[in-house]
């Protein structure tokens, strides 16, 4: 399915520093909320026996979804930089393809709170993020 965000998601695998690695795809999109497909691949897991991913690698997954709610709902004129991520691991999370939701908790002038979610192949969450982030005005050139 085709979807408006789908040239926001190109422009930040090209130009993000982590978007090209978690390879997004477009699931759904509501005022205030996404959902995206993300992919964990194994030059992203601990060297454990377990190969479980690391904390770091889905704490930035999770940053960029919720990031890609903000740019997305301001047609690319403001870029969120994210301070103060919280994250909770409920679970651990393996390789491959997660669903991954994006939710706008507050929005003002300067600063927004986001709250982003991992959910395992069972449906059962297994990562949650919220953070704050500094609204920077911009007109991303999305063509290019």
């Amino acid at each position: 399915m085709s979807h408006e965000i789908n040239k926001y998601i190109l422009f930040h695998s090209k130009y993000g520093g982590t978007g090209k690695k978690f390879l997004f795809k477009f699931i759904d999109y509501k005022k205030n909320n996404l959902k995206l497909e993300g992919r964990f691949s194994e030059d992203m897991v601990n060297p454990g026996p377990e190969r479980f991913v690391q904390g770091g690698q889905i704490t930035s997954m999770l940053d960029d979804v919720t990031s890609l709610l903000l740019i997305y709902e301001s047609k690319g004129e403001i870029y969120p930089s994210s301070t103060n991520l919280h994250t909770i691991f409920h679970r651990p999370i393996n390789t491959g393809k997660y669903l991954c939701e994006a939710t706008l908790i507050s929005k003002g002038k300067n600063i927004a709170t986001i709250k982003g979610e991992i959910y395992n192949q069972s449906g059962k969450i297994a990562a949650t993020l919220i953070h704050n982030a500094f609204l920077i005005s911009t007109k991303l050139k999305l063509n290019n």
